[in-house]
């Protein structure tokens, strides 16, 4: 038997919607909660640092802004997938995360008149990003660590990595585990659980997600019982650098930037006259490939090839202030002054919109376990996510989430028994199955074809010829991964498993993806087909719901809850 370690709420994640659930759950219970924080990695290293541009919030009532404006832009950015009731009650909320952040400490940038900074983001028909220089992301995580430091009911998990969750009657019963440091097996029983773990995006190679980001918790949750929605939403945003991938923030055309073709011409005017450069990003990422294969791109590196972002035109003191993250990036890995020349870049696998199904209030079909921020879909992103929207779901829903198990973990009295013939289970699967495999496949060869099948047959443009090709591939390389060789059989910090458990996460959330994307037969925002170029409301106003199945995937489907709007031709 492992290793027992017991809290009262566990948090698997440590980003936005991890910190932010642990602080309103320290807030509300006084710290009279027992909590534990898990990390791959370490504390401050989560993928939500990478944020930059803007955190979206409606504070100018008297400027224009209104709560329905930045529900309208919202449901309307969705290409209207998302749940109306679940997106009026994300902006409502949003004002008092900034000024709770605010009172917690966080930099936001100011106005010359010292009030809180906003700036213009694509598919918000306000300038409600509000922004801490190009750090956004950075500074609301550091800001959200700090403030739990002032309890001291939480307990840092670094390190750790989770292999699976574990329910019984349809409870949640605990988590399964590594310490990476000392190779130890653990299991981490609790009361609730929050699963706070992120997105997918690395089932693409070129994508700008940090390479920890393996989609552990989709894949665990899925295994677990728990359906994944709107998986086959995978959104691109319009500015990879390229070659590396590495977010170019959208605050750049928030601050006036220009997307240029090699003609040097201004082809967004082309595709959106209204909005240009601050269209919904699956808008402006289509007409990109366009331009591309139409022969108005530059050639790139590995079939990278791109467009020109131009901020030349913006200033020295402006990109300085506004943009100095982006800068400093320009020059560390292309040599290249955006104050001087202009950025190439293409469309790079970004975030997900689908997750684990939840309901309004983070809560899955799983008693005790609720799932928040990118790992969660419910359902305010719908087909496409609008830019700032993404940091500000991670706060909602992290503040939502951390009241809402705090509340469930004092009623319960104490922390379920320990399973513990499926505690056992999972240790011989790890280190009498896995660890031990001496087969003939290389698992990083899988992954990089993995990899490589998506960006080929699952981008920006999809058809169904492609679907299928990748969807066979993937099958025949879950086949492979069973004769996989697991080289280091040490237990301390053996990189090598972790590498083989995450690939195999991704397989997992490649079969769901591409199941989805092949059989919703329309295209509705960044999901775009060929064969099927129109929206079908008749047939698909609907989520996608993928279950894990004997052989695969099941798919089944629910309703978009419509309370306000209904669908409308997408225009900007």
């Amino acid at each position: 038997m492992s290793d027992v370690l017991t809290h009262d709420l566990v948090i698997l994640g440590a980003g936005l919607a991890g910190l932010r659930a642990a602080v309103e759950a320290s807030r509300i219970t006084k710290g009279d909660i027992d909590i534990a924080v898990i990390t791959k990695g370490q504390m401050m290293r989560a993928h939500s640092v990478a944020a930059e541009g803007g955190t979206a919030a409606m504070l100018r009532p008297e400027d224009g802004d209104s709560f329905d404006l930045h529900a309208w832009d919202t449901v309307k950015g969705s290409d209207f997938l998302a749940d109306q009731d679940v997106v009026f009650r994300f902006v409502k909320s949003m004002p008092n995360e900034i000024l709770q952040l605010d009172h917690w400490g966080i930099p936001w940038t100011r106005r010359a008149d010292g009030r809180i900074a906003q700036r213009p983001f694509g598919g918000h028909s306000y300038p409600r990003a509000v922004l801490a220089a190009d750090k956004t992301g950075f500074f609301e995580l550091q800001t959200l660590y700090d403030t739990l430091l002032k309890y001291n009911n939480a307990t840092h998990y670094n390190e750790y990595y989770i292999t699976s969750i574990v329910a019984e009657n349809n409870e949640f019963r605990g988590l399964t585990g590594i310490n990476m440091t000392t190779g130890e097996f653990v299991f981490i029983r609790g009361k609730a659980l929050i699963i706070a773990s992120g997105g997918a995006g690395t089932l693409f190679g070129f994508t700008t997600y940090s390479q920890t980001v393996t989609g552990d918790g989709l894949a665990m949750a899925f295994r677990a019982g728990l359906p994944l929605e709107d998986m086959e939403f995978l959104q691109f945003h319009p500015t990879g650098l390229v070659p590396s991938g590495i977010l170019i923030t959208e605050a750049c055309r928030g601050e006036g930037g220009y997307l240029r073709n090699s003609k040097g011409e201004r082809f967004m005017e082309k595709y959106a006259p209204e909005r240009k450069e601050l269209s919904p990003r699956d808008l402006i990422s289509r007409s990109e490939i366009t331009e591309i294969e139409e022969g108005r791109g530059f050639k790139g590196p590995r079939n990278l090839d791109y467009v020109h972002l131009d901020l030349t035109h913006l200033g020295a003191d402006r990109i300085n202030e506004r943009l100095p993250l982006i800068r400093e990036v320009c020059m560390e890995f292309n040599d290249l002054d955006p104050i001087e020349e202009p950025i190439p870049v293409r469309p790079v696998a970004h975030y997900s919109m689908g997750g684990i199904e939840t309901d309004i209030n983070g809560a899955t079909r799983i008693k005790g376990i609720w799932a928040a921020g990118e790992a969660a879909c419910v359902s305010l992103h719908g087909a496409n996510r609008l830019g700032s929207n993404s940091t500000a779901e991670c706060l909602v829903w992290g503040a939502i989430t951390g009241a809402e198990t705090a509340n469930y973990c004092k009623s319960i009295d104490k922390a379920p028994e320990v399973p513990e013939e499926k505690v056992n289970a999972e240790s011989s699967r790890l280190f009498d199955d896995l660890l031990k495999r001496e087969g003939k496949e290389d698992l990083y060869k899988i992954r990089t074809e993995l990899r490589s099948c998506m960006d080929s047959y699952v981008g920006v443009y999809r058809t169904g010829d492609d679907l299928s090709k990748a969807l066979d591939i993937v099958k025949k390389l879950k086949k492979r991964y069973l004769d996989i060789q697991v080289a280091d059989k040490n237990h301390t910090y053996n990189t090598n498993l972790i590498h083989a458990l995450e690939l195999g996460n991704l397989l997992d959330l490649a079969e769901v993806m591409v199941s989805g994307a092949l059989a919703r037969t329309e295209s509705r925002g960044a999901h775009a087909r060929r064969d099927y170029p129109k929206r079908d409301d008749d047939n698909w106003l609907k989520h996608t719901l993928a279950f894990a199945a004997p052989d695969g995937v099941k798919l089944e489907y629910k309703k978009v809850n419509i309370t306000t709007w209904k669908p409308v031709e997408r225009k900007y």
